[in-house]
């Protein structure tokens, strides 16, 4: 996949894909990075470079990433390190 700017379009493409498959991923980000360890239901509604926008259980959660994300290959880098950064 080639790597694209962080449009409203790319944010768009990512929340679906992370909604529609990695949804479990998507509630761990809730309950681990938001601070909400009781959250029951998350999706991600956008991706910016600073950071990702949650809808959980009806709350916007915002999310900081670490860094500024370059484009849509380093979103992808840091939603996955993010996720193997999580304790098991």
């Amino acid at each position: 996949m080639a790597a694209d700017p962080i449009t409203p379009a790319v944010s768009d493409r990512i929340c679906r894909h992370m909604n529609d498959d990695h949804a479990e991923a998507v509630l761990a980000y809730a309950r681990h990075y938001g601070g909400l360890g009781a959250a029951e239901k998350a999706s991600l509604v956008a991706v910016r470079a600073e950071a990702m926008e949650l809808d959980v259980d009806g709350a916007k959660v915002t999310v900081p990433f670490d860094h500024c994300l370059s484009d849509s290959e380093d979103a992808h880098r840091t939603l996955v390190a993010m996720l193997r950064a999580l304790p098991r």
